[in-house]
């Protein structure tokens, strides 16, 4: 996947302002199950939150590199134990994308 642009960027910055994560990571960490809802949600929305949950920073970072390389996404944002995470669909639904959705409700 390409490096996003800084512009880039900081659109989906604020597009994910308003998002709530839709994957949570316990205790159990990065399992299979998980990484499949993640690619799910990322092939439905697109641009999707993930909280990460875990007091250690270096190992919360080590599962956000290994979730960005499992699911081929670019993390845009990492803010304490949320990560905002993007992955361009290959068909857009435009019923559920964020982008989408964000774009329609800023005309």
């Amino acid at each position: 996947m390409a490096a996003l642009s800084i512009q880039e960027r900081k659109r989906l910055r604020q597009i994910g302002h308003a998002l709530n994560p839709v994957v949570m990571i316990g205790g159990q960490g990065l399992t299979e199950n998980v990484t499949e809802e993640i690619k799910r949600a990322l092939e439905d929305h697109e641009l999707i939150k993930v909280k990460v949950a875990g007091e250690d920073r270096e190992a919360r970072v080590a599962i956000i590199a290994e979730i960005a390389k499992a699911t081929e996404s670019e993390s845009v944002q990492t803010i304490g134990k949320i990560v905002l995470l993007y992955k361009r669909a290959a068909k857009q639904n435009q019923k559920l994308s964020n982008l989408v959705r964000f774009a329609n409700s800023a005309k």
